[in-house]
């Protein structure tokens, strides 16, 4: 069995957010066409607490739970999401994985969901390569999945230029699929 793992669409994460990745909204396309090709879909959601550790020295205030800018895009159709899965909850531990937060010692719940439904492939996009997504597929190959990640369905924020083509390596050094959305069918 296989699954869509969608990482963070979210307007805070869209042009025009508090933490815009460059070409963010291109990724919704992208994942309503793939949409239809999987029966097992969730979505992380980064759900911070308002006054989250990160935004005293990391990154700018986005994403705060119930906010217009922690929602996932509107143009997403949501309604063939099965499971969202939210971090980044814990006021002193961010969480750039769908999987654990960053100090490792908390869960989100997604490893086990995923295997209460006999995933053994998870092809993951979204935002942003450099961070999430790459924290994410890390994770899921630790974890044993069979893990393909969509090139054309992520962007980076390449807060130093080249960090997106160095995590696309990275995941691909720990043995994750990278492809291209084309490529998948039912």
């Amino acid at each position: 069995m296989r699954a869509l793992l969608l990482v963070d669409l979210q307007y805070d994460f869209m042009p025009g957010g508090a933490l815009a990745v460059p070409r963010g909204d291109e990724t919704i396309a992208v994942a309503n066409r793939l949409l239809p090709h999987f029966t097992v879909v969730a979505a992380t959601q980064d759900w911070h607490p308002p006054n989250h550790e990160s935004f005293k020295e990391t990154w700018p205030v986005h994403c705060v739970q119930d906010t217009r800018g922690a929602e996932l895009h509107a143009d997403l159709n949501r309604a063939r999401i099965n499971e969202i899965v939210r971090k980044g909850t814990d006021v002193a531990v961010d969480s750039y994985s769908g999987f654990f937060d960053n100090d490792k010692k908390r869960a989100t719940g997604l490893a086990k969901w995923l295997e209460e439904r006999w995933i053994k492939q998870l092809y993951v996009m979204g935002l942003a390569t450099d961070y999430c997504v790459r924290a994410t597929v890390l994770d899921a190959r630790a974890l044993g999945f069979d893990v393909y990640v969509i090139e054309d369905g992520c962007r980076a924020v390449d807060k130093n230029p080249g960090d997106g083509d160095r995590a696309i390596m990275e995941m691909r050094g720990a043995g994750a699929h990278v492809i291209e959305s084309g490529s998948i069918g039912p």
